[in-house]
């Protein structure tokens, strides 16, 4: 366990954000590196989800949200997408019986229309057990993409419009984010980038527009509670302006 769950308990820490995105990238170079196949390292990252998730509801952090798979991520081998979706499928079936136990909703936020209809029916179901929590909330972003989800959005409004819900100007943005995938949770204050690469690689384009960007070369399986302190303690050193002056000065 880090260092902000002992602080936590005496009022120490402060300043802790919100809302935590994470790129969870290297699953594939961290098993390579130890002569194993990509989905060991797929497997590996999966277990690591739950243990940041877990630590991030004991520290007073209200949402994570993870991306899993991409629009993209279909174009690679189709055994290693297969094996990505027994994962998920595997993780599922636990889930359903801890989530409501540890008092964390699971959602699910992308295109979940193109999985199996089995895969469909479990995200359903742990969607249904879970969504009367208002404790800590897991977001995994499944056949997720953020210009694809910018798009969707887009002729969702107007279709509103089409049908005369409400009117060009209307919209706002203030508005527009009740069209996302993400509807109704606040953006994410940091985003972690583990794996070294220095893109947003598709990834919540709107939401993460003042987000901080913390990026490590640590492989996401080895990105540990005491990683995760790390940049915690440097989202705190940061001077979060949203393009205006500092009040420090």
């Amino acid at each position: 366990m880090g260092v902000f769950s002992t602080r936590q308990k005496t009022g120490q820490a402060s300043s802790l954000p919100r809302h935590v995105a994470v790129i969870m990238d290297g699953n594939g170079r961290w098993a390579q590196k130890r002569g194993l196949p990509r989905t060991a390292g797929h497997k590996a990252g999966a277990e690591n989800f739950r243990t940041i998730a877990t630590y991030c509801k004991d520290i007073g952090i209200e949402y994570l949200t993870a991306y899993a798979f991409s629009t993209e991520n279909w174009k690679r081998p189709q055994s290693e997408v297969d094996a990505i979706m027994g994962l998920l499928d595997e993780y599922l079936h636990e889930s359903i019986e801890t989530m409501a136990r540890d008092n964390i909703r699971l959602r699910f936020l992308g295109d979940t229309s193109v999985l199996s209809p089995r895969l469909r029916a479990l995200i359903d179901e742990t969607d249904e057990l879970t969504r009367h929590i208002t404790g800590f909330q897991a977001n995994i972003c499944l056949n997720y993409g953020g210009r694809d989800e910018l798009v969707r959005a887009a002729k969702a409004f107007a279709c509103d419009c089409v049908e005369g819900k409400c009117a060009p100007e209307d919209l706002t943005e203030a508005k527009f984010p009740e069209y996302l995938w993400s509807s109704g949770l606040p953006d994410p204050e940091l985003l972690i980038r583990p794996g070294g690469e220095l893109r947003m690689s598709n990834f919540l384009l709107w939401q993460c527009a003042y987000s901080e960007i913390y990026v490590t070369d640590t492989l996401w399986p080895d990105f540990g509670t005491d990683e995760l302190d790390r940049a915690l303690v440097w989202y705190q050193t940061r001077d979060r302006r949203f393009g205006g002056l500092s009040e420090k000065k």
